[in-house]
């Protein structure tokens, strides 16, 4: 009997000890440095999309900080990185991260490594939002891409107080302010012999502040940004990006062209090959012999899809939309296709509305629209990509005469190619 009581005993010591260590918040040890490293917090949110997720969202006054949980806590190490580079924690703990960012979107990574060279990382993005009165910049199309030596344009608010810019740390020259009907921006001038590569824009006001504006990527490359994608059959095509005056040849669909109507370094027009409907790869070199890079989706490639097709492409780009913009913002409405492209068409034609996601939205809604903003029809809710199809009856078409023109509004997401059939 007394076996049988101290043996019960035992069980219920064992139950007690597993129940605490289960209840133990804290990193807990482990019998060797050989164990798998784990991050137990904070807890990073799942990819949208395939497209890194939003894991802080903050104002630029306030730093960027967070407490970070690993296990084996004594055997690991923590590096932290920002858009790739590796940076300093900001504390005396390299498992604490305390650091100032200036307004933008950034990628944060995080690798915890043991002794015994095992990690493990997680990923997001960090959004750091300008103060009501900062310059701030957005992004409208492909103006993120440019060329050494050129003319580029940065949209936002608040820009007349900018008064300088820099690439990196590198000055750009020849800074306006301009203000009309497409929007307030700045045009400035890269430096000619800037090397290749992404660089952040800092913008400047005349008592000596500095604001984030995101990156730009340079390129001295023969690039095409758009309307790549789509063509019709022996009809005119332009294409537009940068450095376009250095390309010699582009093939499609095994049919070579190299004589264009015209070409200048942001536009090249040439007649597409007699093709039949379907889908065909492009490739093309410079008249120095490399390969013409072409922007598709977020990627840059030496190759890009071209679908040739009966369908007429109005507009081809990707400019972003959200009706909580303020007015005047280029990106409160899509307002980019000239409303004579609608006097000739007649009732049954379909409008198609090629759009993508902005995955830090907090929602996706597409509402087309006259511009006086009434509904064509009830907007449509998406969580991913896809192609909205109208069919235009002749109350539409007169309402798009009558009110100055079609809209794309809503919130969330990139207007990438418009097309009449």
């Amino acid at each position: 009997m007394k076996k049988k009581i101290y043996i019960l005993l035992g069980a219920v010591m064992a139950m007690s000890l597993a129940l605490s260590a289960c209840s133990d918040e804290q990193p807990f040890a482990t019998i060797s440095p050989d164990d798998e490293p784990h991050i137990l917090d904070p807890t990073f949110p799942d990819r949208t999309n395939g497209q890194l997720a939003t894991f802080a969202n903050i104002s630029r006054d306030a730093n960027l900080t967070m407490d970070l949980t690993v296990t084996p806590a004594e055997y690991t190490t923590v590096t932290w990185y920002i858009d790739g580079e590796e940076l300093p924690s900001g504390t005396d703990s390299d498992k604490e991260l305390d650091i100032f960012l200036m307004a933008g979107t950034y990628n944060l990574r995080i690798v915890a490594t043991t002794v015994a060279g095992k990690s493990t990382s997680r990923e997001g993005l960090v959004l750091v939002n300008p103060l009501a009165d900062d310059p701030q910049a957005t992004t409208v199309g492909f103006e993120r891409t440019v060329a050494p030596g050129e003319r580029a344009r940065l949209y936002g608010s608040n820009l007349a107080n900018v008064k300088g810019l820099l690439i990196g740390s590198t000055p750009a020259t020849d800074l306006s302010y301009v203000e009309d009907e497409g929007g307030n921006y700045i045009e400035y001038t890269i430096p000619d012999g800037l090397p290749d590569g992404t660089y952040r824009l800092v913008l400047q006001d005349t008592a000596g502040n500095e604001y984030g504006a995101d990156p730009v990527t340079v390129t001295s490359n023969a690039t095409v940004l758009s309307g790549g994608n789509r063509a019709t059959s022996n009809a005119s095509w332009t294409l537009t990006g940068i450095n376009l005056d250095q390309v010699a040849t582009l093939t499609i669909g095994g049919q070579t062209v190299s004589e264009f109507s015209e070409q200048t370094a942001t536009s090249l027009t040439l007649t597409c090959p007699k093709l039949e409907d379907g889908d065909y790869q492009m490739t093309g070199t410079t008249k120095g012999g490399t390969s013409i890079q072409f922007l598709s989706g977020s990627t840059m490639a030496t190759e890009i899809a071209v679908t040739i097709s009966t369908e007429r492409t109005l507009w081809q780009g990707h400019h972003y939309v959200s009706w909580d913009l303020p007015d005047g913002d280029p990106n409160k409405t899509f307002n980019l296709i000239p409303k004579d492209e609608f006097a000739s068409m007649t009732p049954g034609t379909i409008l198609k509305i090629t759009y993508s996601i902005e995955p830090s939205a907090e929602y996706h809604q597409l509402q087309p629209a006259t511009g006086w903003w009434t509904n064509l029809v009830d907007k449509i809710e998406f969580q991913e990509g896809g192609t909205y199809e109208l069919e235009l009856t002749q109350e539409m078409l007169d309402l798009i005469q009558e009110q100055d023109g079609f809209l794309c509004v809503g919130h969330g997401y990139y207007v990438d190619l418009v097309t009449v059939k």
